[in-house]
């Protein structure tokens, strides 16, 4: 059974059409990155897979319902003056939806919490207030809080925006350690593909209400973004690494890309 199913999934706002016959299986252990430039919908796709925007036609399913859903948000820089420790973060991902757990009930999530937090390695600073971390130890913890619930489906928004390079390799590498651990599916919305690119198992490029579905060499070429964005691009690999030449409709991808490529 697919961890994630869509058939004839059409999201559209009035005239505006985001994408149409949407058909997507994200099998078990695959690692599904989600691509194109700002208000393609990859965002939108979140939201409908977390059961936050109904599609406007057609069907979604995720093995398990929205309980088998973790989910790691974009890296945004929380308040320093914000006292909430760590381990408090990361306990919202297992029972930030109920109340009045008995002792017996703190207890297992005190265990299962601490296990997410050293699997990501962040004992050292689990009760330090989060307005005092780092960005890469915040989603550190932002990738506990997700992995507490023992997923079967990863839903990560652009988790690597704003972080160093160092970050976000360390940040991939913990998902792919649970994807390959756990066979959990991952679906994966970013801008900046080659930090994941050895990870990817397929590729859903998402441009002007039209799509493309593949592997990263199926879908990352010339030809292929071309015809998706109705204008020339070019695509080369420069030292393992993909780096996207084109001009208008292109040019935000091109910016996240070639950055990644020349570093």
């Amino acid at each position: 059974m697919s961890a994630i199913s869509l058939r004839g999934a059409r999201l559209s706002y009035g005239d505006r059409v985001l994408w149409d016959g949407l058909d997507l299986d994200v099998e078990p252990g695959e690692f599904l990155a989600v691509l194109g430039p700002n208000g393609s919908g990859k965002t939108s796709l979140m939201r409908v897979l977390l059961g936050l925007q109904p599609l406007s036609s057609g069907t979604v399913s995720i093995a398990g319902g929205n309980h088998a859903i973790g989910y790691i948000p974009q890296q945004r820089a929380l308040d320093q003056s914000m006292t909430l420790r760590g381990r408090d973060l990361v306990s919202l991902g297992l029972d930030g939806h109920r109340w009045g757990l008995g002792l017996r009930g703190r207890r297992e999530r005190r265990v299962r919490v601490d296990a997410a937090i050293e699997s990501v390695g962040g004992s050292a600073y689990a009760d330090s207030p989060v307005g005092l971390l780092s960005g890469g130890e915040q989603q550190r913890l932002r990738v506990a809080q997700a992995l507490v619930g023992d997923p079967g489906v990863m839903l990560c928004d652009e988790p690597l925006l704003s972080l160093d390079l160092a970050n976000q390799r360390v940040v991939s590498e913990l998902i792919d350690k649970r994807r390959r651990e756990a066979d959990t599916a991952v679906l994966f919305v970013t801008h900046e593909l080659n930090p994941v690119l050895p990870l990817v198992d397929r590729v859903l490029y998402l441009v002007g209400g039209r799509f493309r579905v593949g592997t990263p060499e199926e879908v990352m070429n010339s030809r292929t973004l071309s015809e998706l964005y109705r204008t020339p691009v070019e695509v080369v690999r420069v030292r393992d690494q993909i780096l996207v030449v084109g001009a208008g409709a292109c040019e935000e991808q091109t910016h996240h890309l070639s950055a990644e490529a020349v570093s």
